[in-house]
């Protein structure tokens, strides 16, 4: 089996040093337990590892915590830890009297449920991590650096990484980001992704919301998929699936619970009175997409109605891990108001506002920049803008505006 070096190794190193508890959240098959077991070989220490999916080590978890840690002394990793929640005042209780850095590492598949039961028992004793699967500059085997529209810093990252056509761009949007794909570890594409749905169905989201209609939630998310970089229409997606608005919100959260979609929400202020206020909704694999979407290769897909989206789903998911991957909070908003003008992304940061916008385009039309103007009335400073497009290299519109490759991010 061959490991893909993940980026956040060094700040889960850096973290235990000085935190006892470690949560790593993220969804199934990201990467998580396989990271942290190649970790705990390095460290050398000893690390047991115990994993709750074990039905047998889950009923201990739950009905007699306080033997369960006797039998798995830190150090030690505890995979899946959002099934015994009933560990966390256990925990508390043995970090309070020990104090021993990097004694817990926790992995949980559903980030909301394990946010309540930390919040309740271990605030301020847990670093918390989100893993997203593998991002382009993993993949690639190159640093990683959050996004920034900072000239310098993308002219020194553009001399280190081989620029990609849009053909190749798209074979690597279509193949996904999953590790097991990536690494092929999992030979064919289909099988994969049909097997790891049929393990959400029937194991995440029934034990997330009771009883499910599987054929109802394939039709479900595959109406997301299909709306993936959209304002989030609740109406149209539970039509599509022939589902009620409330269980699509609900399966909707349960979506992002596991950590397979992510919302980004709209840029607003006291000024700006005619934003909208919907969401809209990425998917972090768009490989996942292609294959819900039926986009039968990467040509076809490049050439689709859908091609323009699935590019700007797979650059914001893109930057989305880049700020991830060190540890950071990503301030990532969209601008939309009733006018229709539109900015597809806008970085928060440093008291500035960056916006992007996204196109297929390998040569963008300076009239994209028209919008940014917009925020210009924000009581943030207008920072450096971008179009991030198919260019082969890094070029500016003016000081101001950038025209920056997506193979950069």
């Amino acid at each position: 089996m061959k490991y893909i070096k993940r980026h956040m190794e060094e700040i889960v190193l850096s973290l235990s040093k000085s935190w006892s508890v470690i949560l790593l959240t993220g969804p199934r098959q990201a990467g998580k337990t396989t990271m942290l077991k190649e970790l705990a070989i390095r460290e050398g220490v000893g690390r047991k590892y115990v994993s709750l999916d074990d039905l047998n080590m889950r009923e201990m978890a739950k009905t007699d915590p306080k033997m369960f840690l006797e039998l798995h002394k830190p150090p030690v990793l505890i995979d899946e830890v959002q099934y015994a929640p009933e560990l966390f005042t256990y925990i508390k209780i043995h970090v309070d009297k020990h104090h021993n850095p990097g004694d817990f590492w926790l992995t949980g598949s559903q980030v909301f449920r394990l946010m309540r039961g930390i919040q309740e028992s271990l605030a301020g004793r847990v670093a918390l991590l989100h893993m997203s699967p593998l991002s382009q500059r993993e993949i690639i085997d190159a640093e990683c650096v959050p996004f920034t529209t900072s000239f310098d810093m993308l002219l020194e990252q553009s001399g280190k990484i081989k620029p990609v056509t849009t053909q190749a761009m798209f074979t690597r949007l279509w193949n996904g980001c999953m590790p097991g794909l990536v690494s092929r570890d999992f030979e064919g594409r289909e099988v994969f992704y049909s097997s790891y749905l049929s393990t959400y169905v029937e194991r995440d989201v029934r034990d997330l919301s009771g009883t499910v209609d599987a054929l109802k939630f394939i039709r479900f998310i595959t109406a997301a998929a299909a709306r993936a970089s959209q304002l989030l229409n609740y109406k149209a997606i539970a039509d599509d699936a022939d589902i009620d608005q409330i269980t699509c919100k609900n399966w909707i959260n349960i979506l992002e619970t596991l950590g397979i979609v992510f919302l980004i929400h709209p840029y607003s202020n006291n000024v700006l009175k005619r934003t909208v206020k919907t969401p809209k909704l990425y998917f972090y694999d768009t490989g996942l997409v292609c294959y819900l979407t039926r986009w039968s290769s990467p040509e076809v897909a490049e050439n689709g109605a859908m091609s323009g989206a699935l590019l700007e789903n797979f650059t914001v998911s893109e930057i989305m891990k880049s700020y991830q991957n060190v540890g950071r909070e990503p301030y990532i908003h969209f601008y939309r108001d009733r006018d229709a003008k539109e900015i597809d992304v806008i970085i928060e940061g440093d008291g500035k506002l960056c916006p992007l916008e996204i196109k297929k385009t390998a040569m963008p039309d300076k009239r994209l920049l028209r919008t940014f103007s917009i925020i210009d009335k924000s009581p943030l400073q207008l920072g450096t803008g971008a179009v991030l497009c198919m260019a082969d290299k890094l070029s500016a519109f003016d000081r101001n505006n950038l025209i920056v490759p997506i193979w950069i991010i």
